[in-house]
């Protein structure tokens, strides 16, 4: 695995904006960075598509264990939503997609830092932006890459599940991140022959005859939403989502709960502990991992975490950690050309899918940090 330095396109602006790629600057700070790119082998990419399936099964093995153990107070799941969680589950109700973050240097084995399991974005750039990317520097070169093609495969599959509208739900947070995605989201929903609506979270309504609506009082029985489980069912309507979860259909659905909280990390190390592609993680304390990062369960965007080696701490401010930490081992996330890469790689419909490639300039990732396409060659 390389870090390689390229000549930007001199129209590299108007082409990423035609793709949806809004916001390729982030608080004055480049955010698409096609000044320079990773390159992989086929064996590494073998790796690294290799860790993402073993690890899908094996937190599809962790939901069934944390819920034969009565597990969810460690994950802080609420215990109103315990049963509907249940339900989910064993009906089956189909996911979407989702993001690993691996720490990977080309050599040892991908090791996994968390799972983006319910609301992942940083979507469109890898599956189009740098697609496009590829094909315009690079014609003759492969990528790690089939997100778009599987999404549509994907929303196909689920199409017979929707009865009319599928509403794509987000929050307006003034970036145009999450419109961004939810309108990528979409185009391949509508790609897959469904009817879609765009709706932000506090547009929705609720109608006590027909359940959720929309501002026209049309019902909501299909829903996407980019906005997490955590935050649903700490609202007033949490208990109507609780009484009608049964009969909308919700993308992704509550059983990812389990998945996207970092309370995980401990069980997936406890039911395989030495795994390759996991870190030693546990929770409550460190116990005898002397380098660590303390992540807090609910985190986001590198929100609260504190990162202790020998030598230094560092920690990111943010408004989590009242819901509690897990400690795990400190990964050997690389540092090339005073950069830290966490390669992100895609899960769509169970199987991984390709990666997208974010880099730092600390061992820390946060939602400023730079997205830098890849190839394979």
């Amino acid at each position: 695995m390389r870090r390689e330095s390229t000549t930007p396109r001199s129209h590299w602006k108007s082409e990423v904006e035609k793709l949806g790629l809004v916001f390729h600057h982030s608080e004055d700070s480049l955010y698409w960075d096609e000044s320079v790119f990773y390159r992989f082998t086929l064996p590494q990419v073998d790796a690294l598509e290799d860790a993402t399936n073993e690890l899908s099964r094996v937190c599809i093995e962790a939901v069934e264990y944390v819920i034969k153990n009565d597990l969810f107070i460690r994950l802080c799941i609420p215990t109103e939503a315990i049963p509907i969680l249940k339900w989910s589950w064993e009906k089956c109700q189909p996911s979407l997609y989702g993001r690993m973050d691996f720490a990977y240097d080309g050599i040892q084995p991908p090791k996994l830092l968390e799972y983006n399991a319910d609301t992942p974005t940083a979507l469109l750039e890898a599956s189009v932006v740098q697609w496009w990317w590829l094909q315009e520097k690079f014609p003759h070169d492969d990528q790690f890459n089939s997100i778009h093609e599987r999404l549509v495969s994907t929303w196909t599959k689920l199409k017979k599940r929707f009865h009319g509208l599928l509403y794509f739900g987000h929050m307006d947070t003034g970036t145009g991140e999450e419109l961004m995605t939810v309108t990528y989201l979409r185009d391949c929903a509508e790609e897959a022959g469904i009817r879609t609506k765009e709706i932000t979270m506090p547009e929705i309504g609720w109608n006590p005859e027909t359940g959720f609506v929309d501002l026209d009082e049309n019902e909501i029985s299909s829903i996407f939403k980019l906005y997490p489980w955590e935050w649903i069912l700490s609202e007033e309507f949490a208990p109507r989502l609780l009484e009608t979860y049964r009969r909308m259909n919700w993308i992704e659905p509550i059983w990812k709960m389990v998945l996207s909280n970092k309370g995980i990390l401990p069980i997936l190390w406890e039911m395989h502990p030495g795994h390759p592609n996991l870190l030693e993680a546990c929770s409550d304390s460190p116990r005898t991992l002397r380098e660590y990062v303390r992540k807090p369960l609910l985190s986001r965007e590198g929100a609260n975490i504190r990162l202790k080696t020998k030598d230094r701490v560092i920690e990111i401010p943010g408004p989590y950690g009242q819901e509690g930490y897990v400690y795990q081992a400190l990964a050997c996330v690389p540092c090339l050309d005073g950069c830290y890469p966490v390669v992100g790689s895609w899960i769509v419909d169970g199987e991984a899918a390709g990666i997208g490639i974010r880099e730092s300039a600390t061992p820390i990732t946060d939602n400023r940090d730079r997205f830098v396409p890849h190839m394979i060659g």
